[in-house]
């Protein structure tokens, strides 16, 4: 239906924007002016009947982009993320990707169709033409991009459109839970996973090289050794990070030397453990130096008496290695006694 089909007084109040104006040529403006069409109305614009089917279908559109945001969360919550399935043409895939895709995918695509199907049934659609300014805008300019914001607004009918409003501010408002919820993979909450490794009472320590359970005879005075738990292996998919907290190097002093009272207690004939994880910012323990029991982290240069607590005595480590405290099973095998009682590398919120 076209707006020559309606009867005048059916049709809205004109405003002069200029609609079919033309002007001509001449000695200053050598090209003509050919204005713009005249003004099709929409059917929109002259059955309410007809906004209102408009108006049902733009909130539709916001009310499927917030279920598809729902959606989308209870995907991200629900659906583990081994699960596959097939979809044809794509063949297997995983189902938690596809499900955040779609789910993602509808909620946006949902929120721009409903805007432009807005735009093109509900809101004016009168083409204005208006001359070129300067840059620095006058007063006058100034106070009609005003009256034209606000006309804009009015013709809008936002305030009128209950409905659309409404649900657009819904959209509009859970779309960006989706972001949120991404956060949520920067990876695992720790938990209290930073102050627990994977040592306990019980676990032998095994030597890195050998892979076999350390004897107390197998460590000599003033000798190195580094260490595992008992039944963590390689292959592990964990590994990395449990060796992270529970490398451990072994060094055997003489007890005298022990200046320590609760080193010299939670050792065995002068063999003592301490991680390997430098307290500064977490880099692996591994020079030696057998004269002064000193250890050096060659990243920033920490170092650490072996015969004193492992204190800090230079360098930039906030504080002294933790020790395990460590005993012999009943089969002459070096076994920890229990976890290190204070988390293992460079301190955090709330060390203990």
């Amino acid at each position: 239906m076209s707006s020559q089909d309606i009867p005048e007084e059916n049709l809205p109040a004109e405003q002069d924007h200029a609609h079919g104006a033309v002007s001509v040529a001449d000695e200053k403006n050598p090209f003509a002016d050919p204005g713009l069409p005249p003004h099709e109305h929409r059917i929109q614009d002259i059955d309410e009947r007809a906004a209102k089917r408009s108006e049902r279908v733009v909130a539709m559109l916001f009310t499927v982009s917030m279920l598809a945001t729902v959606g989308f969360i209870a995907s991200y919550v629900t659906i583990p993320k081994d699960k596959s399935i097939f979809v044809f043409p794509l063949g297997h895939i995983s189902a938690l990707n596809f499900a955040l895709g779609l789910t993602l995918g509808a909620a946006l695509f949902c929120i721009g169709a409903g805007a432009v199907h807005w735009a093109r049934t509900l809101m004016s659609d009168v083409e204005v033409a208006d001359e070129r300014h300067a840059i620095s805008a006058e007063p006058e300019v100034k106070a009609k991009v005003l009256a034209d914001f606000k006309q804009g607004a009015k013709e809008s009918a936002i305030g009128r459109r209950k409905l659309i409003r409404t649900t657009m501010f819904g959209a509009l408002t859970l779309v960006p839970l989706s972001g949120v919820v991404l956060l949520r993979d920067l990876g695992p909450l720790p938990g209290t996973s930073l102050r627990h490794t994977a040592w306990s009472k019980g676990k032998l320590l095994v030597n890195m090289n050998t892979n076999e359970p350390l004897r107390p005879s197998d460590v000599a005075v003033g000798s190195l050794t580094f260490a595992k738990p008992e039944g963590l292996e390689e292959t592990d998919e964990e590994f990395q990070n449990e060796m992270a907290k529970a490398a451990l190097m072994i060094i055997r002093l003489q007890p005298d030397n022990i200046k320590d009272k609760r080193e010299l207690e939670w050792s065995h004939e002068g063999i003592v453990a301490y991680s390997k994880i430098c307290t500064h910012v977490g880099c692996p323990i591994s020079l030696y130096e057998q004269q002064t029991h000193h250890v050096l982290c060659p990243c920033h240069q920490s170092t650490f008496d072996l015969s004193d607590g492992a204190r800090v005595i230079f360098g930039p480590a906030g504080h002294a290695l933790p020790q395990l405290r460590i005993g012999v099973s009943e089969e002459g095998y070096l076994q920890a006694l229990g976890d290190f009682e204070e988390p293992v590398g460079p301190a955090f919120w709330e060390r203990g």
